[in-house]
Order: C-alpha cells, then structure tokens, then sequence
C-alpha cells in the first residue's frame, strides 16, 4: 500500500509543478492583458475626440503589451484561449478596426494585428458600437457627410458576421455579437434616414425663405 501512496504522491508533485509554472505564467500576461485593454479603451475615446495621432500611439503601446503575452504564455497554448488573452486581443481589435474606417484607411487584419480570427471578429462586431457613437457625436454637430459611408461599412460587417455559421466554442461567442450587431444598425440606419430626412427639409425652407 505504500508504494502506492508514494506513486500517487510523486504523480500529485508532478501535476503541482505543472499547475505552478502554468500559474506563474498567467500571473505573468495578465497585468499585460489588463494594460492592452485600458491603452485601447484609451485609444477609442481618442477617436471620439478625433485625437487620431493620439489613438495611434495608445495603440502601439497595446500592440506592444500584447505582443508580450505570446512569449510569456509559451508552452501553455491552453492560456491563449482564457476570457482575459481573448479580452484583450478583442478590445484591441475593436480600437484599430475603429480608428481604421473613422480615418478612412484600410482594414487590419488579424495577421496584421497578430489577433486570432474569433478576437478579431467579436472585436469588428464591438467596434459597430463605436461607428454609431461617433456617427451620432458628427449628427449632433450637424455633420452628415459620412454617414452613408460608415453605415454602409457597419452593413458590411453584419453581413459578414452573419455568414460565420460555426459554433460558439470556436467563435467566442460570435452569435450574441452578431446579434447586438444587427439592434444597432437598425437603430442607426433609422436615425441617419430621420436626420437626413430633417436636413432635407431644412434646405428647403431655407431656399423657400431666400427666394422670397
């Protein structure tokens, strides 16, 4: 019975030295995880502020935070699929995927952002969010202009979000964020069809009263 008591405990010191190392390295990436999401926090507010060379930098600065994870994670391949490695690579694809189509330029992909593609995709759902904040920030000071761009930009990734037929597990819970994807373009392309439809009218009264 004693030789099986200390096999069982040499097997349980084992799995203890295991579970340390992995623990070590997930104390390790998670203060790089927590300093990606508040750089790209940062970084999408700067964009609402149209703060753009801002934004660029806050986002260097989580590129380069992210970029510590990987190595800091090596040998534990199981971490990079946990709630805080996908959390930030999601934020950080939410804040460049946004700073990308306000500025015009173009999109990022998940190789370039060095992103797995369930992060990136969640990440372009969340950013649809910011497109409808910023567009609805330009309506409230008059700006119109691009407001069929960014809309038609935010139906593009519907659309596309909407082919990703796969189960949650591989896509980090894609359904729901296409779900919320689709409330907020329906409520955005029915604000920008009323304020157009209000600017119009405007126009025409202002022509109406200098013709007069």
């Amino acid at each position: 019975m004693s030789g099986l008591t200390d096999s069982i405990e040499s097997i349980a010191n084992k799995i203890r030295e295991s579970f340390s190392a992995k623990d070590a390295a997930r104390e390790k990436v998670l203060p790089l995880c927590r300093e990606t999401i508040r750089h790209s926090g940062n970084a999408i507010r700067a964009i609402h502020r149209q703060e753009f060379d801002q934004a660029k930098e806050l986002l260097k600065s989580a590129r380069d935070r992210l970029a510590e994870v990987e190595p800091g994670i090596s040998g534990y391949g199981e971490l990079g699929y946990t709630g805080f490695v996908r959390d930030a690579q999601k934020e950080f694809a939410e804040a460049s995927i946004t700073l990308a189509l306000v500025t015009g330029k173009p999109l990022p992909g998940p190789d370039e952002l060095g992103i797995d593609g369930a992060a990136y995709l969640n990440g372009m759902g969340e950013a649809v969010g910011e497109l409808r904040r910023y567009l609805l920030d330009s309506m409230r000071g008059g700006d119109l202009s691009r407001g069929e761009e960014l809309l038609s930009a935010m139906d593009d990734i519907y659309n596309t979000l909407v082919t990703m037929d796969f189960p949650d597990a591989i896509t980090g819970g894609l359904r729901r964020t296409t779900d919320m994807v689709r409330g907020v373009l329906e409520r955005m392309r029915s604000d920008l069809t009323l304020a157009m439809g209000q600017k119009d009218m405007a126009d025409k009264l202002t022509d109406f009263s200098e013709e007069r």
